[in-house]
């Protein structure tokens, strides 16, 4: 992110970064260290609906979205919903 996030809020982008790489990985490359920057183009949308407080079906849709419009494969909507789900804890968890 170009501007500088406030200590909490930059705790919830890395926490969400961390969520997206090792639970969504949408196209499987979460062991290969190579290839850790993989989504880190989605991050920041995530971030800001999360700081928004966007609920996890709303973020959810998201997340299918970018699978089915962006990557290009099928979403598994279930999936989707138990990562927003754990953003969506992890940011109350941190920001409040």
């Amino acid at each position: 992110m170009g501007e500088k996030l406030p200590p909490a809020e930059l705790d919830l982008y890395n926490a969400i970064d961390e969520i997206l790489w090792r639970d969504w990985d949408p196209i499987g490359v979460n062991d290969m260290p190579e290839a850790r920057d993989e989504y880190q183009s989605y991050l920041p949308h995530i971030f800001r609906l999360a700081v928004e407080g966007k609920d996890a079906e709303h973020i959810s849709s998201s997340l299918v979205a970018t699978i089915e419009e962006s990557i290009g494969l099928g979403a598994s909507r279930e999936h989707c919903l138990m990562v927003a789900r754990k953003i969506v804890d992890v940011k109350n968890d941190i920001v409040g």
